[in-house]
């Protein structure tokens, strides 16, 4: 399934954050391990998530994260603000949107792909 290009708050995003996030992926298009139920903003080598709450990252085993967004263009739009907001560059804070769910069970969030690292 071919996605349109994100579009964050309605805003052509700039050149500089166009594929600063990962490929876009349609999350019921991959073949998972386990399935994703949502998509997560992480910071690249913790297993810290972007909060939608709070605008914090915080870690996976935070029971006040509420980490996953329903859309990819929700979660880029989210990565993209905390960038600006925190007046950083995503070679400081480097982001990648990837897929996650909510484990009922152990009640924490999971990362589908471990903790991702910024060189591979």
């Amino acid at each position: 399934m071919d996605l349109p290009p994100p579009n964050p708050a309605g805003q052509a995003a700039g050149p500089a954050l166009d594929d600063a996030f990962g490929d876009r992926f349609d999350i019921a298009a991959l073949p998972l391990p386990r399935a994703g139920t949502g998509y997560a903003v992480q910071l690249l080598d913790t297993d810290t998530l972007l909060d939608r709450e709070t605008g914090c990252f915080l870690a996976v085993r935070d029971t006040r994260l509420q980490g996953l967004f329903q859309t990819f263009d929700a979660a880029y739009a989210a990565a993209s603000n905390w960038i600006a907001d925190n007046g950083t560059t995503i070679e400081a804070h480097p982001l990648a949107i990837v897929p996650a769910f909510f484990d009922e069970t152990m009640q924490r969030h999971v990362l589908i792909y471990g903790v991702l690292t910024e060189s591979p």
